[in-house]
């Protein structure tokens, strides 16, 4: 959007778009275009390619998983990836006037390589981190949580191929546009003399932190809300091994996510968390608004938008820096930074949560406050400095 109101934009390819009228869209897909609504002004420069990622939709309604759970199916997310990406590089040249293209990771491999032919500018965006970093870390936790190697899916898994690619593609970038300081560090040496770009995402925009939405006794249990795939790269693990070292029934454990093991699994190493199943975005919003803190001890991310999400609801926060979001943290005021695998240093935080309760009115709004000043239109204007310069 920053690239239209700028005047920038020739052309936006994506999957599936949807718009304000697609109505034969919204009963297709329900639920499933939260993230694939755009603005009705982009409409005239939207050009969809839709038929792979609507078969994968399809299927994975049907429960046919076996057309899309692997990295080679031919309806897997992988194959939607390289699909779009060969469909746009073989529309390049329908654009003589262009100066630059925009990629992201997993989906720019062909265009690149067309653009370069062409003498175009590759603008890389890089959301989370880089694949030797990633990998390195969640090979390590596969071996020190052996039994939720399971969780760790791709990270560890993605074939030679498909890691080939993501070394091309960051090769064949001019410019590197990442959403944290994680994310920048996490790349080889050898791409640092590229330009890179920090550019945080934007809080969503919401209506104005009430105050009196927390007004619970302070008798009740201190609710820890998790959010996110239940996955050791999210440190999952480790937050139950936290909540076992406090053995208290002060604090209730709320995790909101995806099960990737059978929910058995999970219940033998915490039986005291509460599992909330994945919901719409508006009633994400109201359960986070029950809760006192979030917790997020990923090991691997880029820039986790949950975080900001839960601080927009007045939710201080327990993260590692491999969350992306260390500049969130004023220590003691919007939450507590801990380092990675260290489930006594988690303990240590919740605690000091029950143990100050008091001061939590304080913290909620100074989390609401410093998260606000992360904007969309901040996020649009760094990036749009990849082009201007």
């Amino acid at each position: 959007m920053c690239l239209y109101k700028a005047g920038m934009l020739e052309k936006f390819f994506t999957t599936i778009a949807c718009f304000e009228n697609s109505e034969k869209l919204r009963r297709f897909l329900i639920k499933d275009l939260n993230r694939r609504e755009f603005d009705e002004k982009l409409r005239p420069f939207t050009e969809s390619y839709s038929w792979r990622e609507a078969g994968r939709h399809v299927f994975n309604k049907l429960g046919l998983s076996y057309f899309t759970n692997k990295e080679s199916s031919a309806f897997g997310i992988n194959t939607v990836y390289k699909s779009l990406d060969r469909y746009l590089a073989r529309k390049l040249d329908a654009y003589p006037s262009i100066k630059a293209v925009y990629g992201y990771e997993d989906g720019s491999y062909y265009t690149f390589t067309s653009a370069k032919e062409r003498g175009l500018q590759c603008v890389y965006e890089l959301p989370i981190a880089y694949w030797e970093t990633a990998r390195t870390l969640l090979t390590e936790e596969a071996e020190r949580w052996p039994g939720w190697k399971p969780t760790l899916k791709g990270g560890i898994a993605d074939s030679k191929e498909k890691l080939q690619r993501k070394i091309i593609e960051l090769e064949l970038s001019d410019t590197v546009i990442t959403p944290s300081r994680f994310v920048a560090a996490s790349l080889p040496g050898w791409a640092m003399q590229k330009r890179i770009i920090i550019s945080p995402f934007g809080t969503p925009r919401f209506s104005n932190y009430d105050k009196k939405i927390h007004d619970r006794s302070i008798k009740k249990p201190l609710r820890i809300l998790f959010a996110g795939s239940m996955s050791q790269r999210k440190g999952l693990a480790d937050l139950f091994e936290a909540i076992g070292l406090l053995n208290t029934n002060h604090i209730q454990l709320i995790v909101l996510g995806s099960l990737l093991a059978p929910l058995q699994f999970y219940q033998k190493a915490c039986p005291s968390f509460q599992y909330e199943r994945p919901r719409v975005h508006t009633e994400v919003l109201e359960l986070m608004e029950t809760c006192d803190v979030l917790c997020l001890p990923s090991i691997v991310e880029g820039r986790a938008l949950v975080m900001q999400e839960a601080m927009s609801r007045g939710l201080p926060l327990i993260v590692t820096p491999n969350t992306g979001g260390e500049d969130l943290i004023k220590e003691g005021e919007t939450g507590f930074l801990v380092p990675i695998r260290s489930p006594e240093a988690i303990a240590e935080k919740i605690n000091w949560f029950l143990e100050n309760r008091l001061l939590l009115g304080e913290m909620r709004e100074a989390a609401f406050i410093h998260a606000s000043d992360y904007t969309w239109d901040k996020y649009g204007q760094t990036i749009l400095g990849a082009f201007k310069d």
